[in-house]
């Protein structure tokens, strides 16, 4: 797709300071770069409501910049619905949370760095202060695909202060479905590589064509980082794995700290059904063949939300977990409608 130059969407790179992640376990950068677009008549005095897009795993904020042929990039896709009258003027942010093992899953972990808190008390206010936003969790959503649909559900969970509509694409949930089929593979490489997760990440990063079949160990890694982090040892030995490495058996007292980070398990909870009841929108979808089984914790999930009250629309769609981000023109407009 070429695009005339006078309708390329107007997309700016700012640079965040990133206070929040300096001196972090991994040696990740502090300061970021985070695209943002800005909708067609923005002026610097006209004020919009914003719309956060988290990245999924082994992704960040540039990637929804990223050309494919025959495919818009998102900018493109927003920009183009905007001037169609398809979709509120909306500003897009884009953020950054990327760290040597893949991602963040938006969440503090002394493994990783503070994610959770860099998006919510530092890159939000940078954001209100830098462009011309309407500042109240009413004109703000928060959305993403796969990790970056985990974090947009679990911080509209954690934060209804701040976003009043979010929006879920296949996001983690139900680990016993999506994480522990992995358990294995991971496993096997790990015997590769003798039982060493260093002698795994050090030709890991080394590697300037990284392994397909070695991916689900980094992945679990990630995962670990975010969810059972151990700061007592240094990168990259800095989280305890939920399985049992001989066995592949998941370690009971680990496992069941991974499960406290499921959206599943956290709808036991009261303060985070309310969080959800308060918002304008809960928008979730996935692909009825996914790979990951996120199909079926997706129905668990909004089976628990029609429960507990909590006004909600769920999509399937027939397709896989992977290129799916035409789906962003779906939940995209109603969110920049719920929060304009």
């Amino acid at each position: 797709m070429t695009l005339d130059a006078a309708c390329r969407p107007n997309v700016v790179y700012e640079t965040v300071a990133g206070t929040t992640l300096e001196g972090n376990a991994l040696g990740d950068p502090a300061a970021r770069n985070v695209p943002v677009y800005l909708p067609p008549s923005y002026d610097g005095e006209k004020r919009f409501p914003v719309i956060y897009l988290l990245a999924g795993f082994a992704s960040t904020g540039t990637s929804f910049l990223n050309f494919s042929f025959g495919r818009p990039t998102v900018p493109e896709t927003v920009d183009m619905m905007i001037r169609r009258g398809l979709m509120p003027e909306t500003i897009l942010v884009m953020p950054d949370c990327m760290t040597r093992y893949g991602g963040s899953q938006y969440v503090d972990s002394p493994a990783t760095g503070d994610y959770e808190t860099y998006l919510t008390e530092e890159l939000i206010p940078w954001i209100d202060s830098r462009f011309s936003t309407f500042a109240e969790s009413t004109h703000r959503a928060v959305a993403g695909k796969s990790s970056g649909g985990f974090g947009a559900l679990r911080l509209g969970m954690r934060h209804p202060e701040l976003f009043s509509a979010v929006a879920c694409h296949s996001g983690d949930m139900d680990f016993e479905l999506c994480y522990r089929p992995n358990f294995p593979n991971a496993a096997r490489t790990l015997e590769k590589y003798g039982g060493s997760v260093t002698a795994f990440f050090r030709n890991w990063e080394s590697l300037d064509k990284k392994p397909r079949g070695e991916f689900a160990l980094l992945d679990m890694m990630a995962m670990s980082a975010a969810y059972s982090p151990d700061p007592s040892r240094p990168a990259p030995e800095n989280m305890t794995l939920p399985f049992d490495p001989r066995t592949c058996r998941p370690v009971p007292e680990v496992w069941e700290r991974w499960q406290q980070f499921d959206p599943i398990v956290m709808m036991d909870e009261e303060q985070y059904r309310d969080a959800l009841c308060s918002l304008k929108l809960l928008f979730l979808d996935c692909g009825s063949q996914d790979e990951y089984n996120l199909q079926f914790g997706h129905r668990r999930f909004s089976d628990l939300a029609t429960t507990a009250g909590i006004a909600h629309r769920y999509e399937e769609f027939p397709d896989t977990h992977a290129d799916t981000s035409y789906r962003y023109r779906t939940s995209l407009p109603l969110l920049a409608s719920a929060i304009s």
